[in-house]
């Protein structure tokens, strides 16, 4: 069912490309009607339109805030064209059927990046705008909404071909489209009011997220996949290589969750399968990137790494040397891009401008999902106590800090041997952490080189239930441990520290991560 219109409202935030539109109006003897700013650069571009006021003869009053809030506007949007008592309605009240509403919001979001005030940010709030487009997308049989600068080209064009109407298709389509736009617009109000109110579990709980991309399938072939973004675009860049699988984005996080709490422009992490295989700080880069990968070189093959520092030409060669499937760096000079573009299917990703306040997780399953606060809790010297006689230097201290911090990155069970801020035996994922124990000594034992003066720590995501893994560990050189406390058993497992002789720090928090 085509529909043709004869008038239409224009209020609009964002006027870009309006002209091309204006012009179309025009050749089909649209009638306009308009407001405040639009209103005026609908004029300046040399069209003409009637000020709502003069339509609505009502003058605009609370500062703007009720101008397009009037029945004449909304029972010309909402009548049914083939309804005999909506067609008495408007001609008893002297009002026009309205078959086009062309709008834009106040931008709510942008104004969230630009100011603190809350007072402003309620002002950026739209009511007017929203209105009238639920009220067109709710009458699409009849009436049309274009509700973004981007739905214009596709609306010119069916107007051209239809010459002057619409066809339902279309208006169906952009109805869809405008209770999504509305949805979303809410949900960020929503999202600002509940974390400025600190409701950070509101009975109702709504999200929002802009279609990034359509990945080519998800971890499987068989599954659909798509990346959303709070904004338009990611503060990730891609510079090189091919596109980004669902896989890659998952790693990709995971190696950045690592990176950001280490020292700034400091460190390297090497990923795989969402699981970090080798980290080191060390503050000579190329050294760090060499320790980062000999933890685990095999397991590195294929992998991603994330140097939280800016990519020069001597790391781009050192990288260069390995198999990679994802570079990530804090920026990239000119010649490391010439050196690491040549392998085309590499992807190198720009991580400096990447917004670190990533404030939840989320998981969803089964038509229902998981919400929390993610665990970026900045390690503070009172949240840990040496519960050992034998107490640590300050070099095995921020030791066994580091290994600490790589361990809550690793999924659990999990156990970090580290060795002068590298680590060099990760255990992950087992049900057991004794297994856990046995892994990560077998991956130290397999690609590092101990020498007896050499300084092993070594970290666990939870308590040691029993002494077991305490002692397979000092077993095979661990000479310091850090672990949570809160076990029954802890007395037990500081008197099994003293009688070994091993250094034994106690954290208050648990760094689980399933």
């Amino acid at each position: 069912m085509k529909n043709k219109i004869k008038k239409a409202i224009i209020s609009l935030s964002d006027k870009s490309e309006l002209k091309s539109v204006l012009k179309t109006l025009k050749k089909y003897n649209i009638k306009i009607i308009s407001s405040g700013g639009t209103s005026k650069e609908i004029k300046r571009l040399g069209y003409t339109c009637t000020e709502v006021s003069k339509f609505t003869n009502f003058n605009e009053i609370l500062d703007g805030r009720v101008k397009t809030l009037h029945p004449k506007i909304h029972a010309g949007i909402l009548s049914k064209r083939d309804n005999s008592k909506h067609k008495r309605d408007l001609k008893k009240n002297n009002y026009d059927e309205i078959d086009l509403v062309i709008v834009n919001f106040y931008p709510f979001e942008e104004a969230l990046k630009i100011t603190k005030n809350h007072e402003k940010l309620i002002e950026n709030i739209d009511i007017g705008g929203p209105t009238l487009v639920r009220a067109t997308a709710k009458n699409y049989k009849y009436a049309t909404i274009v509700s973004s600068p981007q739905q214009y080209k596709e609306f010119i064009e069916d107007l051209e071909k239809n010459k002057g109407s619409t066809s339902l298709m279309l208006r169906k389509k952009l109805s869809q489209e405008a209770f999504n736009l509305t949805a979303y617009y809410d949900s960020v109000i929503s999202e600002y009011l509940s974390f400025n109110n600190k409701n950070y579990f509101p009975k109702k709980k709504t999200t929002h997220g802009n279609l990034i991309e359509v990945l080519r399938y998800g971890e499987n072939p068989h599954q659909q996949s798509a990346i959303y973004g709070k904004n338009n675009t990611l503060d990730i860049i891609q510079l090189s290589g091919k596109k980004l699988s669902y896989n890659n984005y998952n790693d990709i996080y995971a190696s950045l969750n690592i990176s950001r709490t280490l020292p700034k422009n400091i460190g390297t992490v090497v990923v795989k399968h969402a699981n970090p295989c080798g980290v080191s700080i060390n503050k000579d880069k190329i050294v760090s990137v060499k320790e980062a990968l000999a933890c685990d070189p095999i397991s590195a093959f294929g992998g991603i790494v994330s140097c939280n520092f800016k990519v020069t030409k001597k790391t781009a060669i050192e990288l260069n040397k390995l198999f990679l499937e994802v570079i990530i760096g804090t920026g990239f000079d000119e010649d490391s891009l010439k050196i690491l573009k040549k392998k085309k299917n590499l992807r190198l990703i720009d991580a400096s401008k990447l917004d670190n306040q990533s404030l939840y997780d989320v998981t969803s399953n089964f038509n229902s999902f998981l919400y929390q606060s993610v665990d970026n809790k900045i390690f503070l010297k009172d949240n840990f106590k040496v519960v050992s006689k034998i107490k640590p230097t300050k070099k095995i201290y921020n030791n066994l800090l580091f290994a600490f911090n790589v361990c809550r990155n690793v999924k659990s069970n999990a156990i970090v041997l580290t060795k002068n801020s590298s680590t060099i035996g990760i255990g992950s994922g087992q049900p057991s952490r004794l297994d856990s124990c046995k892994i990560a000594i077998d991956k130290m034992k397999k690609f590092q080189k101990i020498e007896q003066s050499d300084i092993i720590v070594g970290a666990s995501d939870a308590f040691f239930p029993f002494v077991d893994g305490i002692e397979i560990l000092v077993q095979n050189g661990v000479s310091a441990i850090i672990q949570p406390s809160g076990s029954i058993r802890d007395k037990e497992i500081i008197k099994f520290a003293d009688k070994l002789g091993v250094i034994l720090v106690f954290s208050k928090t648990r760094h689980f991560k399933h």
